[in-house]
């Protein structure tokens, strides 16, 4: 009996990073923010809580970005433009983007969206649906947040790593 009462009370919690859903705020739950080049290559991504705000997490994500190789010469840490749907509009974060040299092309909120970014946001949704094509990132079953955040990066690796091998080929 008392095996049964630790696992029911273990369920309970939902674990650090998790907060209401927008969609059903009964459950608990949390959200995947992700960064990525021009093909869909996964460069940064963070878990925040389901409640928490797009807009909060641009800047963490730019300045996560890791040193990408490319020409010969100093390695590349910031990318040239950053394409972000209206969830991430803020005129603070336009204005530091702007600072760190980054052209910011954001669809402002309650305007028509920008000529274009669909068919480049679909490489982000698509990068989306790659991470979330591993069971165990679409729903959250860890309480710990690293060990979800080892998951994703592991996941992340895996998706670097296949389009590697393609592109060898």
């Amino acid at each position: 009996m008392r095996a049964w009462t630790a696992l029911t009370s273990a369920r309970k919690g939902g674990g650090p990073d998790t907060g209401p859903s927008p969609v059903d705020r009964r459950k608990t739950g949390s959200k995947h923010h992700l960064i990525c080049d021009g093909r869909g290559t996964p460069l940064k991504v963070i878990t925040t809580a389901a409640n928490v705000n797009d807009v909060t997490q641009t800047l963490a994500l730019v300045n996560g970005i890791p040193p990408v190789a490319g020409r010969p010469g100093r390695l590349r840490r910031r990318p040239d433009a950053l394409l972000g749907d209206k969830g991430y509009d803020s005129n603070p974060n336009r204005n530091a983007l702007r600072k760190l040299r980054i052209l910011p092309v954001i669809s402002r909120k309650g305007c028509p969206n920008i000529k274009g970014t669909g068919k480049l946001r679909y490489v982000v949704e698509q990068t989306f649906a790659l991470l979330h094509h591993f069971k165990r990132l679409a729903v959250r079953w860890e309480r710990r947040t690293e060990l979800h955040d080892a998951f994703v990066c592991l996941a992340c690796s895996l998706i670097c790593w296949r389009r590697l091998k393609k592109s060898r080929t």
